[in-house]
């Protein structure tokens, strides 16, 4: 069953870009396996999937050492930032900045290893009580200001859209995230490019393609709904 899921989002991926006149290389698809057991994930990778995405640092410490070593995971939960020195030497990016300390936290434990990390500025781009990140107006100030530390780079924006029957009605909010990384792009800041455009899940990530995504989570459409015993193996 996963292989034919895995199919079918890959088909829809496909005639998203071409909608949009993209070429598939350009998006990448992060299969969300969280609570998800390893197993699933093994199955996935045996298909050739290399990126995926986990809601929680602790699930991704569970996993790594479990798993290929070339696998590129993705933070895309909300981060605390006591978590942050389990993951900053696992992940290949970090969907979740929404705060100046988190980034600050993100900047100590990076130096520690050694390395820059890569992240999307997190924004909640339908200003909803229930979600995490910074709202649209606050993106070009967290920009700014993480701009100047030395081992946090920022690539783009991540958004989780509204929950939503019909897909089209959150084309408005895909469109709105690209035009705000066009105007903090514009305004050449050191350490932050807007390459990256994490949006779309299971629900519209071919609208969210259509509309400029360069990343899409999708995690229900390749696994089926979530797991959640206690056994995750």
């Amino acid at each position: 069953m996963l292989k034919e899921n895995l199919a079918k989002v890959e088909e829809n991926v496909r005639t998203a870009c071409k909608v949009c006149g993209k070429e598939r290389e350009e998006v990448t698809l992060i299969a969300v396996s969280k609570t998800k057991p390893v197993s699933m994930l093994q199955e996935i990778y045996e298909q050739g999937v290399r990126d995926f995405g986990e809601n929680k640092a602790q699930e991704i410490c569970e996993k790594y050492d479990k798993l290929p070593s070339d696998i590129r995971w993705h933070m895309i939960g909300h981060l605390q930032r006591n978590k942050v020195k389990s993951i900053i030497d696992k992940v290949c990016l970090i969907h979740s900045l929404d705060s100046y300390r988190l980034a600050e936290e993100i900047n100590i434990q990076a130096k520690k290893h050694n390395l820059v990390m890569p992240v999307l500025v997190q924004v909640n781009i339908a200003n909803e009580d229930t979600k995490f990140g910074v709202r649209p107006e606050d993106a070009m100030l967290l920009a700014q200001e993480v701009s100047h530390l030395n081992n946090i780079k920022i690539r783009g924006l991540m958004t989780v859209a509204p929950f939503v029957d019909d897909p089209q009605d959150n084309r408005k909010y895909f469109q709105q995230l690209k035009k705000l990384a066009v105007d903090i792009a514009c305004k050449n800041m050191d350490n932050v490019s807007m390459e990256i455009l994490s949006m779309g899940m299971t629900g519209d990530y071919m609208t969210a393609i259509e509309e400029g995504a360069t990343m899409v989570r999708v995690g229900t459409g390749i696994f089926g709904e979530r797991y959640y015993g206690k056994n995750n193996q």
